[in-house]
Order: structure tokens, then sequence, then C-alpha cells
């Protein structure tokens, strides 16, 4: 009797033996395939592994191998409930990570300032927190984040691009065309940041220093971004330089053709510079083009009607602009004191008519 139930005990103990043996066997072809980047083989090993035991080892393991696999809601579901001080930072990553490329934004955030908790230093994680909640009206709070990171590294450019985005989201155009100017310092000459810092100084009212950088962006771009060009040609017409400012905005045009939104910005600012050079019939081309995209603009007829007295005095056009611009105006409630000012002269212009 003693000898079979020694038998039976062995015999159990070797069954144990061989499911322990199993399962680190499997971890251990996982992780082979794993170092040869064969994601697809160490996928079925891991599983294999964790359906004989579910290990914080297999399931981090797994949920690695599932996230360079693209599969983020599995990895979400794999480490959402494993407790925080257990999560390896890689993990933490990963986890944070599956929930903003899911497009789950609030959860994103919520493991990301968990993240930031444990490990203050991880500045690429810092820098997606700061530029996240300013993303979210929470510029404040992400500012926070970023300032703190760098009173101890005050050289991280991810940090700093994210702390200068914050401050422009938040609108803090002169904080954040210094962080801009910082970033340049440090050799980040990339095309968002000129673009960015160029954008800062053209809401600040610093022309010159807007359209230096806007004009380097631009070239960094090679001369293919349609905002940029857009943005630097206003600038030029508004420095008074109308022949490059054109030559952007001609460049906007064909980039952007045919966006409405910004063909009705590019034509309103393009019979601008013509009229103010003297290019009287450039003007009205660009301003009935602006018509064909905004035909409501009551200031467009009257510049119209302008453009067309300086260009032909005794042509029709001249009073068909002004009837049809006082037709508008008059509509008006509430008119503004400039536009009951070009009332008041559109009438008297048309008296003599």
């Amino acid at each position: 009797m003693n000898r079979i139930i020694t038998i039976i005990t062995l015999s159990l103990l070797s069954a144990l033996s061989v499911s322990a043996e199993s399962q680190d066997d499997y971890i251990q072809k996982g992780d082979s395939c794993m170092q040869q980047f064969n994601t697809f083989e160490a996928l079925k090993y891991y599983q294999e592994a964790f359906a004989l035991s579910d290990t914080y080892e297999v399931r981090t393991k797994l949920a690695d191998c599932l996230y360079k696999r693209a599969n983020f809601r599995e990895v979400s579901e794999l480490l959402k409930n494993i407790p925080e001080d257990s999560l390896s930072h890689e993990a933490f990553r990963e986890l944070a990570y599956s929930y903003q490329k899911q497009g789950d934004i609030d959860s994103y955030l919520y493991w990301a300032e968990c993240l930031v908790a444990h490990y203050p230093m991880d500045g690429e994680m810092v820098a997606g927190l700061t530029f996240g909640l300013a993303q979210k009206n929470q510029a404040w709070k992400g500012v926070g984040y970023a300032t703190k990171y760098l009173e101890s590294d005050s050289t991280n450019i991810l940090v700093n691009r994210a702390l200068g985005d914050a401050y422009f989201l938040d609108r803090q155009f002169d904080k954040a065309a210094e962080m801009y100017d910082r970033l340049l310092q440090q050799g980040d000459s990339t095309f968002n940041t000129l673009y960015s810092a160029g954008m800062c100084y053209s809401r600040l009212d610093s022309l010159d220093l807007a359209c230096q950088d806007l004009l380097s962006a631009l070239f960094l771009s090679q001369m293919q971004h349609a905002g940029c060009a857009y943005r630097l040609g206003v600038v030029c017409v508004d420095i008074k330089h109308f022949d490059e400012g054109l030559r952007y905005l001609n460049l906007a045009t064909q980039l952007m053709q045919p966006d409405s939104a910004a063909m009705k910005a590019i034509t309103l600012s393009s019979g601008e510079a013509y009229y103010l050079t003297g290019n009287y019939e450039r003007a009205i081309e660009a301003w009935k083009a602006h018509l064909e995209y905004n035909p409501e603009s009551i200031a467009t007829y009257y510049n119209l009607a302008s453009a067309s007295y300086y260009h032909q005095p005794d042509s029709k056009e001249v009073k068909a602009y002004l009837e049809q611009f006082l037709s508008l105006a008059r509509k008006e409630e509430n008119p503004t004191p400039q536009l009951t000012e070009m009332v008041k002269k559109a009438e008297e212009l048309l008296c003599h008519k």
C-alpha cells in the first residue's frame, strides 16, 4: 500500500515538474524569437505560457510582443490591472502609448501622469504629457510638468518643444517665442520650430523676425508647404515687400488649390498687394476671384469699385460695384464707423457717375 502511494506521489511531482518546465520552455522560445524580431512565432509561445499560468513575467512579455505587433487594445487590457508599483518602466510606457495609439487621449494622459509620478526624468513622456494637456485646454498643467522637468535638464529638445507648443496653444506668444528661440540656439532648426517661431512673431507684430523664420522654414520644406508660403506672403505684404509677398501668395495659390478657405484668404491679400503697388488690373482680377469664394464680402465690392475707378474711371463697372456695395452695406444692422465712412464715400462717388 505504501509503495502504491509513493508511486502516485512521484507521478504527481513529475507532472508538476514537466508543467513548470513547459512554461519556462515556452518563455525561452518566445524570448529567442523576439531576439530575432520574429514576433509572429514569439506570440504563439507567449500565449502558450500565459495559458499555463498568468504570471507578471508572462503577462508583460506577451504585452510587449503584442505592442510590437500594434495590437494596442490587447496590450492595454493586459497591463491596465497590474498595480502601478509593479509595472516596469517599459511596460508603463507601452500601456500609456497603447491608449494614445487607440485615440483614447484621456486614458493616455491619465497613465502618462502616473508614469511621470514614478519616473519624473522620462523626458519623452513629459513632453507628450505637456502637449497632450495643452490640446485638452489644460496648458497650465502641462506647463507645470515641463518647467519642473527643465529645472533638472534644460537642454531636452523634446520637452522644450512641447513647452513652446503649449505656450503657443495657450496664446502666450511671447513665452512661446522664447522657447522656440532657445530651441534654435540648441540646434533644433527644424521646419516645425522655424514655422512656429515665425507664427509667434507674426502674432507679436515682430514682422521682420517673422519673415526671417518663415522664409527659412519654407526653404526647408523645399517650397512645398502651402500654409507657410501663405503666411510668409501675408507678412511680406504687411511690411510693404509687395513683390516678394505676391510671389509667395502665388506659390501658396498653386499649392493650395482647390482649398476654398485658403483661397479666400490668398485672393484677398493678393488683391491688396496689387492695389497698393498700383497694379489695379491685377487687383481687380484677384478681388473678383475672392468673390467666388466669399460672395457676401461687403468690403470687396468697395475695393473693386476703387480699383476700377483708378484703372478705368469711366467704366460701367465702377457704378455697378458701388451699387452692389451699398446694397449690402445698407443691410447691416450695426455698421462699424469704418463701414459708415465707406458708405458715405461710395454715395458721394456714385452721385458723380
